[in-house]
């Protein structure tokens, strides 16, 4: 047994726990048992000399699941052969699973799992990305690191895999498994894929001259069929895209905008206010298109279009939703059917969502939306396969295909005369208790079954000395005794080859229903595109219904129009105070530079996130709350607000503020929209305020993008006077007994003061604190200063303590 443990473990790529099936249970061995049960916290113990711990097979799932998510792989060693007493039976790798290969595994319905390759080439860097649990296979070329970061934070891989010897260029990218860099050599993973593909060139999918993005997307397949043992036969089309076609968001963007993520929770992200889709498959895409703004207002207006059809007929919108509402998520099913992991569920779910599709093809075209209307058409109901399935399987089939019973009585002849056969020898043992109760005369007399030893009579122990010679001891309990007679043994052989006979013919059942499902899988697959496509759409069109949000003008101009914008996150969610609206004005042409001055706490911040927000929902096709906008396409948002030290990189506040900033200066063009909040605050105040106007110059001067600039060093206002491009804007407030009140509108105009001390106060600053404060600033502001040139920050005090110093004097003389 020892042999084959071994033989297994030396297939595995690095970092494998290898869970050994030994009957009902899976072990582990060694270091992957030392690993394992502090992880699982399980007992560790010893065979000999070596390590040991073990979990129930039945409730494994669970114990993958977190040794997955602890960062490990796990491979499975299951029994394949028949267990015959005396002989050994035969184990094989059944599968090796990953963070980014799992397709059943606790994964959010809502949320992709990705697998990403990467690999550099002289002439690019090649990703390539698969989604195991739907189908979905994507590549691309880019020309630098910072864009493979970009879009790694966009697709936000659960795994991500590159050759060994480009370690030290990848070292930036967070959780890559190194792997042999022969896998990326283009030549042998062109091979991979043609053989996968079953085409004789790659010039089909368009990435026949993408020699770097060839070697990430065969690297990818290697590494899934080859060492992690998983099918990939759903993995049915590549698609080649540019990123040239949407709007580019950094980790940065992403996070400073609260897009998908969020301390708060997913109720304070941009998605949590968009995501009302019914399905699984919908809800994904509606992420899919936060991550991804389009750049192209043809394809931009085509979903407006859309969503604005769905409004003005709403009685349609919520046939189309309720319709697509009792659809379950048919991309995953399908891939699980596909694979090994697909049950009766899995079917069951599937049939009945493919009976929906008319439904939900017929409420589409009643739309009169030519997008709806293309996507309307590329559903597939595949009639024959759902009437063999409903005519199959049960409506509520079991979990495991091992238990049985998911066939309906009457589809297969040869089931049925099994199930009767059963049925027949279980009606048989129920009738032989009351018989051998009426025969023996004991009344407690039981017919049980245990799947160790089958049926028995069981007696109790103060009824033994009235037990027949024809019965047959078994075994001694506790309570009692139990036995067995020729008879119950015979028929229990009857019943007990009629259910394993009837098991292995569900699951001959099964696999030809599997055979039908994986035939159609490329239409399955495009109607679940199709399907969430919709769902994305009527998800954005209820969005806007409900909140009363309008349809922007979206075009190639260099305009930034808002009337009345809100918030979307803080406006979702204010349950009491009103939100403020506010209007936005840039133009490159015109004021494209806007410099927002006013105290901490006024919404400054809030305002800039908010015109950034409302951009990228124009560019989703999302209509926006606020009375009207009209929206230039950018090419980039760029963000520089909050402020947080990076620990795991060792940089101050500063520095990150710094890095970002230079990032912004580098790679933004006239077409990006640029939010920079309180540049320049973690250094001295002239170093601070220098960097910051510095960075307003290069950006209104140089780069020439729509602009919104935040800052407390009011001196920057200046430059209003001096370039006709800058806008100074303040935020509203109102001082009442020595108190500020926030206001929340955006005013034209510069701040005439910060009400730091105010703010303070509302904060809780002791009295004694703001009263010296106060003294301070007065002083500060008169520019009172000593013999060396310094602000007399302390002159009140210190010329009382003078004067009192002086008369002490006086006393002594």
């Amino acid at each position: 047994m020892m042999k084959q443990y071994l033989a297994a473990r030396r297939e595995l790529p690095p970092r494998t726990i290898l869970l050994f099936r030994l009957g009902d249970f899976y072990e582990m061995f060694g270091e992957d048992a030392k690993e394992a049960s502090a992880i699982l916290n399980v007992a560790l113990t010893k065979r000999g000399e070596m390590p040991m711990c073990g979990v129930p097979s039945h409730s494994a799932r669970g114990y993958i699941e977190k040794l997955v998510k602890s960062g490990w792989r796990v491979a499975l060693c299951d029994q394949v052969g028949e267990v015959q007493a005396g002989k050994l039976v035969r184990r094989e790798l059944t599968q090796v699973l990953s963070a980014g290969t799992l397709d059943d595994f606790g994964l959010d319905d809502r949320k992709p799992n990705y697998l990403a390759a990467i690999c550099q080439r002289k002439d690019g860097i090649g990703l390539a990305y698969c989604e195991l649990s739907t189908g979905e296979f994507r590549v691309a070329e880019l020309p630098d690191l910072a864009s493979v970061l970009n879009e790694l934070a966009r697709v936000s891989p659960a795994e991500t895999i590159a050759p060994s010897h480009q370690e030290e260029f990848f070292r930036g990218v967070a959780g890559v498994n190194f792997l042999d860099g022969y896998i990326f050599e283009p030549e042998p993973a062109a091979e991979v894929l043609l053989e996968h593909f079953q085409v004789h060139s790659l010039d089909g999918f368009g990435v026949a001259e993408m020699r770097a993005a060839v070697g990430a997307a065969g690297a990818l397949l290697h590494y899934l069929t080859r060492q992690m043992r998983r099918s990939a036969s759903h993995l049915r089309r590549l698609q080649a895209y540019q990123t040239s076609q949407y709007l580019v968001l950094d980790a940065v963007t992403q996070a400073h905008l609260d897009l998908v993520e969020s301390r708060g929770g997913r109720g304070m992200t941009l998605l949590g206010v968009l995501d009302r889709a019914v399905t699984p498959m919908g809800a994904r895409m509606i992420r899919e298109w936060i991550l991804h703004p389009l750049r192209d207002a043809e394809s931009i207006n085509a979903r407006q279009q859309s969503i604005a059809r769905l409004l003005e007929d709403s009685l349609q919108l919520g046939k189309l939703r309720e319709h697509l509402g009792s659809i379950r998520d048919l991309e995953r099913a399908a891939s699980r059917l596909n694979g090994s992991s697909g049950n009766a569920r899995d079917l069951a779910a599937l049939g009945a969502s493919l009976a929906l599709v008319p439904a939900v093809a017929d409420a589409a075209r009643s739309i009169g939306s030519p997008l709806i209307e293309s996507l309307s058409d590329r559903l597939s109901p595949l009639p024959e396969l759902v009437e063999s399935i409903a005519r199959a399987v049960v409506e509520e089939p079991p979990a495991l295909l091992r238990d049985g019973g998911f066939v309906r009585d009457g589809f297969d002849p040869a089931l049925d005369e099994l199930r009767s056969a059963s049925r027949e020898g279980k009606d048989w043992i129920a009738s032989l208790q009351e018989r051998e109760i009426t025969r023996t005369g004991i009344k407690s007399l039981k017919v049980r079954f245990t799947s160790v030893f089958g049926y028995f009579l069981e007696i109790t122990k103060a009824n033994l000395p009235s037990v027949p010679d024809d019965y047959v001891r078994k075994q001694t309990t506790v309570n009692g005794e139990r036995f067995i007679t020729p008879e119950l043994k015979e028929i229990e052989n009857k019943i007990l080859g009629a259910d394993e006979r009837a098991k292995a013919r569900e699951a001959e059942i099964f696999q030809e229903l599997r055979a039908l499902v994986v035939g159609h899988l490329a239409a399955i697959q495009e109607t679940a595109s199709s399907l969430a496509a919709l769902d994305a759409l009527g998800s954005l069109a209820e969005t806007a219904r409900q909140l009363h949000y309008c349809r922007p003008v979206v075009d190639d101009s260099g305009v930034l129009e808002i009337v009345e914008g809100r918030h979307p996150i803080l406006d979702f969610q204010s349950t009491g105070e009103r939100f403020v609206p506010n209007d936005t004005s840039l133009d490159t042409d015109g004021h494209r530079f806007a410099i927002i001055t006013g105290p901490n706490m006024a919404g400054k911040s809030t305002y800039i996130r908010q015109v950034a927000l409302l951009t990228l929902m124009a560019q989703i096709g999302s209509y926006l709350p606020a009375q009207s906008a009209h929206v230039g396409l950018v090419d980039r948002i760029f963000t520089r607000v909050g402020a947080s030290d990076d620990l795991t990189k060792g940089q101050s506040t500063f520095m990150v503020e710094m890095n970002e900033t230079a990032n912004i200066l580098n790679n933004a063009t006239s077409r990006s929209l640029v939010i920079l909040d309180e540049i320049g605050r973690g250094t001295s105040t002239f170093d601070g305020l220098s960097i910051a106007w510095s960075v307003a110059e290069h950006l209104h001067d140089i780069i020439g993008c729509r602009t919104l600039f935040a800052t407390h060093y009011h001196e920057i206002t200046d430059l209003e006077r001096t370039r006709s491009g800058v806008l100074n804007l303040n935020v509203a407030v109102r001082e009442w007994n020595d108190q500020v009140i926030f206001l929340r509108k955006i005013l034209e105009g510069r701040a005439d003061q910060s009400y730091g001390i105010q703010v303070a106060r509302l904060a809780g600053l002791p009295d004694v604190v703001l009263n010296r404060a106060k003294e301070i600033l007065n002083n500060l502001e008169k520019a009172e200063l000593n013999a060396e040139g310094e602000p007399v920050i302390a002159r009140s005090r210190r010329k009382k303590a003078a004067i009192q110093a002086g008369l002490d004097q006086l006393d002594l003389i």
